[in-house]
């Protein structure tokens, strides 16, 4: 399999001096999603943890409710790029041609070849309503992803999804030139490793976009923590769905914007300065 990343020459052009140097840059490459010998969609992703990348994107697209409707997934590299050839269970298959599409979809892209405004804006299930955290879970969470983005450490260019539980810490990372494959790549980890998704949180390095709470809805888990600010939607989406959705998380503290009531309250009382709530 190629690599995530190559070195590329550059000139480095400071006020007074220009330095030649080798950069680390990751790769952006066209990962095909092939269903039963068809050609679904084509993304442009990282060439990294592509079976994960096959089971979430087919989970959090609908294709598929459970990691066992896939028979067998084989990653085959081309001359322009990679086919994730993923062959499904009768019924699952039956469910893709009723559906069959053909998109392409560039590395930003979350909700490429939809077909109808009810299609954009599902109806999501109800999250459970099991999970207690605290702002100091909060802050540990965030702190446990920079050390193991590996390749955001040589690149410093792509984005990172990761699951997060009180009891276990970090459990796993993926990353990715694009959020929402970053997203798929995390989810397809999750549910090859049978983890009970109620038990922890989803963490993002990017803005929480409506595609972005979506899959998290439909990954089951109770709340999203995540770097950058969420869109109106987004938030709209997630009060919908009972997600809690914590955003701006930083060093000092973060922003609740939806279903506060998971973060425990004697905790909240005694970390006021830095977690804000919204009303929206």
């Amino acid at each position: 399999m190629r690599s995530p990343f190559q070195e590329v020459a550059s000139d480095r052009i400071g006020v007074e001096t220009e330095t030649s140097m080798l950069r680390a840059i990751p790769e952006e490459t066209p990962v095909a999603i092939v269903y039963d010998g068809s050609s679904h969609a084509v993304m442009m992703a990282t060439p990294a943890d592509l079976d994960d990348f096959a089971v979430g994107f087919s989970f959090t697209e609908g294709h598929i409710s459970d990691p066992s409707e896939i028979a067998s997934i084989e990653i085959v590299e081309q001359e322009k790029g990679i086919e994730a050839r993923i062959w499904l269970a009768p019924h699952a298959g039956k469910r893709i041609v009723e559906r069959r599409r053909s998109i392409a979809g560039p590395t930003g892209c979350g909700l490429c070849g939809v077909e109808s405004l009810d299609a954009a804006i599902p109806d999501l299930p109800a999250v459970p309503d099991t999970l207690q955290i605290s702002p100091a879970d909060i802050q540990r969470a965030m702190a446990s992803m920079a050390p193991h983005q590996d390749l955001n450490l040589r690149t410093r260019a792509v984005h990172a999804a990761a699951y997060w539980s009180p009891s276990k810490g970090l459990i796993a990372l993926r990353e990715d030139v694009g959020r929402h494959n970053a997203l798929d790549k995390l989810v397809g980890g999750v549910l090859r490793s049978g983890l009970k998704t109620s038990d922890g949180i989803v963490l993002l390095t990017s803005r929480v976009s409506v595609e972005m709470v979506q899959k998290a809805v439909r990954l089951g888990v109770e709340a999203v923590a995540a770097i950058s600010a969420p869109t109106a939607l987004a938030v709209q989406t997630a009060k919908a769905a009972g997600l809690t959705l914590i955003a701006v998380a930083r060093s000092d503290g973060f922003e609740v914007f939806t279903h506060g009531r998971r973060l425990q309250p004697n905790a909240m009382s005694n970390y006021s300065s830095g977690a804000r709530r919204h009303a929206l």
